[in-house]
């Protein structure tokens, strides 16, 4: 709900209030004090009515949504508002100005006085409900988006495992090459060395027999 059309509404509710108290007061009274309690009511009436203004402008430029709701309590708050007018009408009516207090109640005043206030009782008490769905549907949407921030923070952790993952796989799959190429290398190394023992081999014994015979031609002699 806006805030703005809140605040509106709690101060219609309290100027309400205070009016229904007035023209209570106003019926019982006679003369001048009567005249400047009328004068009151009619000046809160005003601003009653610049309220309904503000909240009915403040509704309309909220989305479809929101608007149908505040636009229902606002026919309310009317409704509420032209019983209040009626109630001056019915206190300011010549007929009624040497009609004591107890004459305007049997006449329906107090009937209508009844209703105005159960009316704005419910009104009060639908304007809590709304005010504890709006906190509910924000405690809501809060939890969301810790939820969803939370979401978002373990597929980062995720993706930097895997990036983790792929590296070392990476990096093994270097080690095995490097171990393969490293085997080639020492099987080649290890065949020249045989090949190389089996030449040096063939040159020592190349030489003894050399040697022999140098020393056979020499006895010879």
């Amino acid at each position: 709900m806006s805030k703005v059309f809140e605040g509106y509404e709690r101060q219609y509710c309290e100027i309400s209030a205070s009016l229904s108290r007035k023209c209570t007061g106003a019926a019982a009274l006679d003369g001048e004090q009567k005249k400047q309690k009328v004068s009151e009511i009619k000046s809160g009436m005003e601003d009653a009515e610049n309220l309904i203004r503000k909240m009915d402008l403040e509704a309309r430029s909220l989305q479809p949504s929101v608007k149908a709701g505040l636009l229902a309590k606002l026919r309310e708050y009317k409704s509420d508002l032209n019983n209040l007018k009626s109630e001056v009408k019915r206190i300011t009516t010549p007929n009624l100005k040497n009609t004591s207090r107890e004459e305007l109640l049997e006449s329906g005043l107090a009937d209508t006085l009844a209703v105005s206030a159960d009316q704005r009782g419910r009104l009060l008490m639908s304007t809590d409900r709304l005010n504890s769905s709006s906190e509910r549907i924000k405690e809501s949407r809060r939890t969301m988006l810790e939820t969803e921030e939370l979401g978002v923070s373990i597929l980062q952790d995720l993706h930097q495992q895997r990036q983790s993952l792929l590296h070392a796989h990476n990096t093994l799959h270097g080690v095995d090459d490097n171990i393969g190429k490293s085997k080639k290398v020492l099987t080649a190394m290890s065949r020249r060395i045989d090949k190389n023992k089996w030449i040096i081999r063939g040159i020592i014994i190349t030489l003894v027999l050399a040697t022999l015979l140098i020393l056979y031609f020499k006895l010879a002699h």
